[in-house]
């Protein structure tokens, strides 16, 4: 895992003065990191187990492993995490980055955070040369689905799961 540029610096939300860092998760964010993740799959509807919460910390702290991941601090409080990935686009026959999780605490959020999130992995995917920065979310997620659409364009894909 490399560490993502341009990342480590003070940000002001969009929304309020107030500073928000966008950095590389890191051991002491743990903690509040596994909260915000068991709310994210909450929100979801998805079961959580400690399992699922230990392997996702390791994959995020082992630098062999693809998924990588920010988080969003104000103060000393951990507000909102991206969990990201590069992969390989055999027709553009160059790597791109997913977005596999975003996630801001609600009483955080319309504060700008999601949107700063999403600069710094836009400016990732500029210093990693990716061709693109791709995502999905829920069709019902009008929240997201804003912002969203506000700085990115909606795909023409549908997406399917086959599970074996």
């Amino acid at each position: 895992m490399t560490e993502p540029t341009n990342l480590k610096c003070q940000t002001v939300s969009a929304v309020t003065s107030e500073p928000v860092e966008i950095r590389a998760v890191a051991p002491m964010d743990e903690a509040a990191w596994r909260k915000l993740y068991r709310a994210y799959a909450a929100f979801y509807r998805v079961p959580m187990t400690e399992d699922v919460l230990d392997r996702t910390w390791a994959w995020l702290r082992d630098p062999a492993h693809p998924l990588e991941g920010l988080v969003a601090v104000t103060g000393e409080l951990v507000v909102g995490f991206a969990h990201y990935w590069p992969q390989p686009r055999p027709l553009l026959g160059r790597d791109a980055g997913f977005l596999d999780d975003l996630f801001v605490d609600p009483s955080q959020r319309s504060r700008g955070i999601g949107r700063l999130l999403l600069e710094a992995l836009n400016e990732t995917s500029r210093a990693r040369d990716w061709a693109m920065l791709s995502w999905v979310t829920a069709q019902d997620n009008a929240t997201a689905r804003r912002l969203y659409d506000d700085v990115a364009k909606a795909a023409n894909w549908v997406t399917y799961e086959l599970t074996p």
